[in-house]
């Protein structure tokens, strides 16, 4: 199983209402970091299952979200908790920084 597919219709019941910390990604399909990221993002959402979600927002479908998050460029990833953003990751980068990144959320 990997990463959650997000929109503005279940965004809330995953993310702002969510009892552990989630990670979204926010990507687009012509993106060619994002697609580098991606089979990262999917390993994540099966490691980190049952302490951290993970999901993902297509910026071309969900363009309301994107703006409503201040996504300016892409791949960025957000971390919630509690349904505030507490973090920003911007940018694509091998597991191991993104990890580091991710950890202290947990």
């Amino acid at each position: 199983m990997g990463a959650l597919h997000l929109d503005e219709k279940n965004f809330e019941d995953e993310v702002l209402k969510s009892s552990i910390p989630v990670l979204v990604d926010f990507w687009a399909e012509w993106c060619g970091p994002c697609k580098m990221i991606a089979p990262v993002i999917d390993q994540l959402a099966v490691e980190l299952q049952g302490k951290m979600k993970v999901a993902k927002v297509n910026v071309d479908e969900a363009s309301q979200l994107a703006g409503q998050y201040n996504v300016m460029s892409i791949p960025t990833m957000l971390i919630f908790k509690g349904g505030e953003p507490v973090d920003q990751i911007i940018g694509a980068m091998p597991k191991d920084r993104l990890l580091a990144k991710i950890n202290p959320h947990l």
